[in-house]
């Protein structure tokens, strides 16, 4: 699953660590997700989202190729 958690997470000058700690995770746990080594549970999605104020559809997206309903590929 590609996501945009290294971008949000930059946005607003965050380290892996503060995420981290803002999610009760490790730092581990939030670069392997930034690296599409591991997806995350449902419940640390919904997390993350409510960090970012964001739906977890605007952070994580299929790996298929962008299709014209790909919110990556909107305008």
């Amino acid at each position: 699953m590609r996501n945009r958690l290294r971008t949000l997470r930059a946005e607003r000058r965050w380290s892996q660590a503060d995420l981290a700690d803002r999610c009760q995770v490790s730092r581990q746990t939030i670069n392997a997700i930034e690296t599409g080594r591991y997806d995350p549970s449902l419940p640390l999605a919904f997390t993350l989202a409510d960090i970012f104020g964001l739906t977890i559809e605007d952070i994580f997206f299929p790996d298929r190729p962008p299709g014209p309903t790909d919110p990556a590929t909107r305008r």
